[in-house]
């Protein structure tokens, strides 16, 4: 139906995660009709994030030109507590609760033997090395709560626990003003098994 630049920007679009050929069509034609500064703004900011942005050379969350991270160059974070996650996006949610004053180590994924993705092909071996200097006293295990996060974090603390540091999981559980009614049972059994002294 569309040709030329217009049908590629559409196809680039909806190459995009979440984003459908409806919505790649609507984000082409809006882009049609702003302002050529806006749509030069936006492809300069692709462009910039392409070129100027790597991985922490520490805990692989994202960086700026082959440098630490901004929570891995803040002297003020804990060292001795690392908070492992999957994905860079995974430390933000983590940062909004204001919770936590360690460092991080971002795995870039979890264990998915069906898509091919083993160890190696995770951040897992950094890991280990960072723990084998010392410094850890706790390594958080954040993964997700899923099949895949499951299984990477008990692979984790297999790995991690002889090497003489605490291993920890994150609770999981019912969500603030949630009802017990409509939990199911593995999200109910495990805020059970996680329960507190209060």
């Amino acid at each position: 139906m569309y040709t030329g630049p217009v049908r590629a920007l559409i196809d680039e679009l909806g190459r995009l995660p979440g984003v459908g050929p409806k919505s790649a069509q609507r984000i082409a034609f809006h882009l049609l009709k702003v302002p050529s500064e806006d749509a030069l703004r936006l492809s300069g900011a692709i462009v910039a994030v392409k070129e100027r942005t790597t991985l922490c050379t520490l805990c692989f969350n994202v960086a700026e030109g082959g440098r630490l991270c901004d929570v891995c160059g803040d002297e003020r974070r804990e060292s001795t507590t690392v908070c492992v996650v999957e994905d860079p996006r995974d430390i933000v949610a983590v940062e909004r609760t204001q919770r936590f004053r360690g460092r991080y180590h971002v795995l870039q994924g979890s264990l998915n033997p069906l898509e091919g993705v083993g160890p190696d092909q995770l951040r897992v071996a950094e890991l280990v090395a960072r723990v084998e200097e010392g410094e850890i006293k706790e390594v958080i295990l954040c993964t997700n709560p899923n099949l895949e996060g499951e299984a990477t974090a008990m692979y984790l603390a297999r790995r991690l626990s002889p090497l003489g540091v605490r291993v920890t999981r994150i609770a999981s559980g019912l969500p603030v003003g949630g009802d017990l009614e409509y939990a199911d049972e593995l999200t109910l059994g495990r805020a059970l098994e996680g329960r507190r002294d209060l």
